[in-house]
C-alpha cells in the first residue's frame, strides 16, 4: 500500500491527478461565469439575489464549494505527505485540513440553501 492510496479521495495518483483536473476546470468555469456576471450586471442585491434563486445557479455554485474542497484536500496532503516528514506532525496537519475543509463546506451549503 503506497502513499497515494491513503488521499481517501482517490485510490491511486492517476485518480487524485483526475480529481485535481476536473475540479480545476470546475472552478475555472464558475470563476468565469461569475466574472462575465460582474462584467455585463450592475450587480446590487436584487441582481445578486435573483442569480441566487435560481436553482441551476446554486447546484453550479454548490459544485464549485465540492470542488475547492476536493481540490484542496488532494492538493494539501500531497503538500504535507512531500514536506512534512514527522508522521504525528503531518497527521496533525492533516487532521486540521480535514476539519477546515468539513467546515467550510458545511458553512457553504447553509449558506447556499439557506438552512
Amino acid at each position: 500500500m503506497g502513499m497515494n492510496s491513503v488521499t481517501n479521495i482517490g485510490r491511486n495518483g492517476i485518480q487524485d491527478w483526475i480529481i485535481q483536473r476536473v475540479t480545476a476546470y470546475v472552478l475555472a468555469l464558475y470563476t468565469l461565469f461569475l466574472l462575465g456576471f460582474f462584467a455585463t450586471t450592475e450587480v446590487d442585491y436584487q441582481s445578486w439575489s435573483a442569480l441566487f434563486d435560481q436553482l441551476w445557479f446554486r447546484i453550479f455554485t454548490l459544485l464549485a464549494l465540492l470542488s475547492i474542497g476536493g481540490h484542496a484536500w488532494v492538493g494539501l496532503w500531497t503538500v504535507s505527505t512531500d514536506y512534512i516528514k514527522s508522521a504525528g506532525q503531518r497527521m496533525l496537519f492533516q487532521g486540521i485540513v480535514v476539519l477546515a475543509i468539513f467546515v467550510y463546506v458545511v458553512w457553504g451549503i447553509q449558506i447556499i440553501w439557506g438552512l
